[in-house]
C-alpha cells in the first residue's frame, strides 16, 4: 500500500472523486457539485493506493490558524475493518503535524464514531444531522 498527496485534478484525484461518491455519497442519494470539487484545489489531498486503485481516501483543509478540518475520509467498503483508514490517519495526522498543525478537527459520522474514539479523538458537540445523517464534531490534539 502506497500513501500519497494527490494533485487537484490529476487522474488519481479523479478516482479518489470516484471512491468518495461510491462510498459516501450514493448511498444518500447525493452527488457533488462542480463548485464543491473546484473548491477542493486548496485542500490536502490523501489517498491510499494499491498499485493504481485507490483503497482509501480523505482531505485536510485548514478551519483556522493551528487547526486543520479532515473531511471526506472514505474506505473501499470491502476494505473496511483491514486497517487501511487507521494507515490513512496516521498519515493524515502526521502531514498535519508536518505542516504545522496543533489539532485535528472533523464532522465525524456517527457510524464512525467508535472508529475514531479508537485513534483517539474526542467527541465535542452535540449530534447534528450534515448531508442528512447524524454527525458529531471530534477533535484530537496533535
Amino acid at each position: 500500500m502506497a500513501l500519497k498527496i494527490i494533485e487537484h485534478g490529476s487522474p488519481e484525484y479523479l478516482k479518489m472523486v470516484k471512491l468518495r461518491m461510491d462510498v459516501l455519497r450514493k448511498p444518500l442519494g447525493l452527488g457533488f457539485t462542480p463548485e464543491e470539487l473546484d473548491s477542493e484545489k486548496d485542500n490536502i489531498l490523501l489517498a491510499a493506493f494499491e498499485d493504481e486503485d485507490v483503497m482509501a481516501c480523505c482531505m485536510l483543509f485548514e478551519e483556522q490558524p493551528g487547526t486543520v478540518r479532515l473531511r471526506q475520509m472514505a474506505v473501499l467498503n470491502d476494505l473496511q475493518g483491514k486497517g487501511i483508514g487507521r494507515a490513512l490517519m496516521n498519515f493524515a495526522e502526521n502531514i498535519a503535524r508536518d505542516r504545522g498543525y496543533k489539532k485535528l478537527r472533523m464532522h465525524a459520522r456517527k457510524n464512525a464514531q467508535g472508529f475514531y474514539e479508537k485513534m483517539g479523538y474526542k467527541v465535542k458537540s452535540d449530534e447534528f444531522t450534515e448531508v442528512t445523517i447524524p454527525h458529531y464534531v471530534m477533535e484530537k490534539d496533535l
